[in-house]
């Protein structure tokens, strides 16, 4: 291969043949994959969870992860949030003409590695190449499948009142990292995107707690986003307290800075889980066990709105007293974020 991509690489002949066998094919092997067909026929349960998701993420390399990696755990999670377990993905490429072949290597080889973290197979795909400007070095489209495993499977009008409310770990990482990246800012503690596929743990949460209503990864967004979503199709409340809401130090530090509330940041390794106050003890008692949700917390619950008829919202009871009103995101507090 060439050093750079080129434009023959999307032409469909020999050298777009030697480009897949020696780069994606490598790191992705799996028996379906080795066919080369044009799609993949896959076995899977009666009901099956869908997902998918572009990612146009800028810087394509930040501390703990890259697009790679990230395109591979955000459909992980997806899917998983579903109430389903994920095992197959498809993954499509715009490719910049001139993009580093050692920075495509990397970023297919974190996703390779993503994958079978996950223990998912990457079963079929699509790679175009566009002229020098064209795009922004590399886009990724997976789209994850996956076996539902509980019925009824988590759902985000499922939420009712008296359900306590459950974050599996500190907010805000994956934002302030892309953006002090993306800026060439550096603070006393560095900060780590929580990159992270969540299919075992939630896998696992779903087989020993018996009647979780919601699962939902605070993505683009944040919590406080993600939990307005929740509250307006289920018509109910979700009351926080702001006290005890994990969010690291070096993350409270760097908003404080950049004027960002970290309620408002993605996350791409955390998930809400919403299930009965009687079920919370025994949920965190799994999460804490596994080293992706051991900062996990009960952080609110689940009220009956004040008047019938009224919206879902969210409110924050914040640690003066008071009770602050927490909308959905006003526009793209950080583009490309994901």
């Amino acid at each position: 291969m060439s050093d750079k991509v080129l434009l023959d690489y999307g032409s469909g002949g020999k050298a777009s043949q030697r480009f897949i066998g020696e780069l994606f094919l490598k790191n992705f092997d799996n028996p379906e994959l080795r066919r080369l067909n044009d799609g993949a026929v896959l076995s899977v349960g009666a009901r099956i969870a869908v997902s998918t998701d572009t990612f146009t993420v800028d810087p394509i390399f930040f501390p703990g992860g890259d697009i790679g990696a990230l395109s591979v755990h955000g459909t992980v999670n997806d899917v998983a949030m579903m109430g389903a377990q994920p095992k197959y993905l498809t993954c499509g490429f715009i490719l910049e003409e001139g993009l580093p072949i050692s920075d495509l290597t990397q970023i297919v080889e974190s996703m390779g590695a993503a994958a079978r973290e996950a223990g998912v197979w990457i079963v079929t795909g699509d790679t175009k190449v566009v002229q020098k400007g064209a795009a922004d070095k590399i886009f990724i489209n997976t789209t994850g499948i996956g076996e539902v495993i509980i019925d009824p499977a988590p759902a985000g009008d499922l939420a009712r009142p008296g359900d306590d409310i459950l974050i599996s770990g500190t907010l805000g990482d994956h934002g302030l990292a892309i953006l002090s990246t993306r800026q060439g800012l550096s603070f006393e503690t560095p900060v780590k995107s929580d990159c992270a596929s969540l299919n075992h743990i939630i896998v696992e949460l779903l087989q020993t707690v018996p009647d979780v209503h919601v699962l939902r990864d605070p993505t683009r967004g944040g919590l406080a986003t993600t939990l307005n979503e929740i509250a307006i199709a289920s018509g109910v409340t979700c009351e926080l307290i702001e006290d005890v809401i994990p969010v690291r130090p070096e993350v409270k530090g760097g908003c404080s800075l950049l004027g960002l509330d970290p309620l408002y940041l993605a996350n791409e390794g955390k998930f809400i889980c919403i299930l009965p106050e009687a079920q919370a003890d025994a949920a965190l008692k799994l999460m804490h066990a596994n080293p992706l949700a051991v900062d996990a917390k009960r952080i609110g619950t689940v009220i009956a709105n004040e008047k019938p008829g009224q919206p879902g919202r969210v409110l924050l009871k914040t640690g003066l007293g008071g009770k602050r009103l927490l909308g959905m995101l006003e526009g793209e507090q950080l583009p490309r974020i994901c």
